[in-house]
């Protein structure tokens, strides 16, 4: 057994990163009185059509069950930063938007967020490398969690909206 396969170093340092890069970036999460998983969450709805998503979609997205990401959106919801949209079309489903102050907070804590990244990460690559670092994300992304994009127009996620209909 090779226990030096270069497989084994890739995960490694794969993880070492992720690591690092959490470690990195708590701080400042943590001052703007975000966890990360509700800056997560409202990333991702900042950056969703209309700043909003399906309930099920952001549950994909954030890989957190549907009692999971009902927890997160009640905390939010309370702290005022998300509220609750019910959908037009299907009174079984609904939508988390982002408020205005959702918003804000976001915007207060991006420029020291995006510093962090920029210093320990982004700024160390050039920008081809970048852009082939991007590409090469995405396409692992794309295997190991398909539903990353869930809700977004070009997503390929089987969601419950297109499962076949039950008789």
């Amino acid at each position: 057994m090779n226990f030096d396969d270069s497989r084994l170093t890739a995960i490694g340092l794969l993880t070492e990163v992720h690591s690092g890069l959490m470690n990195r970036f708590q701080p400042v999460l943590s001052a703007a009185g975000l966890s990360e998983i509700d800056f997560e969450t409202v990333i991702r709805l900042a950056r969703s059509p209309q700043q909003r998503l399906r309930m099920s979609d952001l549950a994909a997205q954030t890989e957190l069950s549907t009692s999971g990401v009902t927890r997160v959106v009640d905390r939010l919801e309370r702290e005022g930063l998300v509220r609750r949209e019910a959908c037009a079309s299907d009174r079984r489903a609904s939508y988390a938007a982002l408020t205005d102050a959702g918003r804000e907070r976001l915007e207060s804590v991006l420029p020291d967020h995006l510093r962090d990244i920029e210093e320990c990460f982004t700024g160390l690559l050039g920008s081809g490398e970048l852009e082939t670092f991007l590409k090469s994300l995405r396409k692992i992304r794309d295997v190991v969690r398909p539903c990353a994009t869930a809700g977004a127009a070009e997503s390929t996620c089987p969601t419950e909206r297109e499962a076949p209909a039950r008789s």
